[in-house]
């Protein structure tokens, strides 16, 4: 088993660690703290919106103005839907979200370090966490209201679709998350067409030298799950990591469609393709078939709950399928 999310910390928190001055943190928070609770307080009678997040139930403002965002999934469902944040963390970002990564937008520290000092300097009218910056949320929540967007990983889809829509109801904008939702819905049921019956597959994950396979109810669950492809392992752990495998346990499994995750291309470390050229996986059903799949390594692996990657992650699959009939 092996981490597949600190290295992600050291990229981002290289690129923008808080100055460690205590005092001038606490005097952040401690102003802030009464203003925070001066805005909810007017905001309880007057204009807020409650939605449901990781957490449970949270009223916050509605239509929000200065907002921070350090969730790449909720950052990638704001973007698609036009609205602006005023801060970003330092991190890897997919191509079709490069504009957040430049320095046109403020950056509050890193997914797994927040910029506490910068954040209250922007005095935001709400913060957005969630997935890899879920455990910033906390600390966050001294600064400004701030809510936890993650996704229940066992339940994926229908997860991410209820984060887009709170987002929606925050942001004004559910006419359009309901459009982009009925579109990912038709995309996914003429993707089902395609799976069902075509064999089984496999999810590996790749970095460095070492892979992870994932199964059902795990993040890449949703090929299973949501997309109608049969697991090649219904055994398979769950955990956000995965589970530990070698070259003969995919020579074993002899999967029909081998799904390729590569962590190093997603933050710009190198590839998986070399690693899987050797003979026990090229004499597999799916290498012989020409049905290994190198997912989209940035939509799958940094912003797969956001609309946009899900409809892409669904396309890609889609192409995928009808090139085999």
């Amino acid at each position: 088993m092996f981490s597949t999310h600190r290295p992600l910390c050291a990229l981002g928190a290289a690129a923008a660690r808080p100055k460690p001055l205590l005092s001038l943190l606490l005097a952040f928070a401690f102003a802030a703290a009464p203003l925070a609770a001066g805005a909810a307080s007017a905001q309880a009678s007057g204009d807020t919106v409650t939605v449901e997040t990781a957490a449970g139930q949270e009223t916050v403002p509605h239509d929000p103005k200065t907002v921070v965002v350090y969730d790449l999934a909720s950052l990638d469902t704001l973007d698609a839907l036009g609205v602006d944040v005023a801060a970003a963390p330092a991190a890897p970002y997919p191509d079709y979200m490069a504009k957040y990564a430049g320095d046109d937008v403020k950056k509050v520290g890193s997914l797994f370090e927040a910029d506490l000092e910068a954040v209250a300097a922007l005095q935001p009218d709400l913060v957005v966490t969630g997935g890899r910056s879920a455990s910033q949320t906390k600390a966050l929540s001294k600064v400004a209201p701030t809510i936890d967007m993650s996704v229940d990983q066992s339940d994926f889809l229908d997860s991410a679709l209820a984060r887009a829509r709170a987002l929606g109801a925050i942001f004004d904008k559910k006419a359009e998350v309901e459009a982009r939702i009925a579109a990912l819905r038709s995309s996914i049921a003429e993707l089902k067409s395609h799976t069902a019956g075509k064999g089984k597959g496999l999810i590996v994950l790749t970095t460095g030298n070492r892979m992870s396979a994932f199964g059902p109810g795990s993040r890449f669950g949703i090929i299973h799950g949501a997309f109608g492809v049969a697991p090649a392992d219904d055994d398979l752990d769950v955990s956000n990591h995965g589970e530990a495998i070698s070259f003969e346990y995919i020579a074993r499994t002899n999967p029909d469609w081998l799904f390729v995750v590569d962590r190093d291309a997603a933050i710009g470390r190198g590839a998986a393709a070399s690693m899987l050229k050797n003979e026990l996986v090229e004499n597999t059903n799916a290498w012989k078939r020409g049905q290994v799949v190198y997912l989209d390594p940035a939509t799958w692996y940094l912003s797969s709950a956001g609309l946009t990657a899900l409809q892409r992650n669904v396309d890609q699959l889609l192409e995928a399928f009808a090139k085999a009939e």
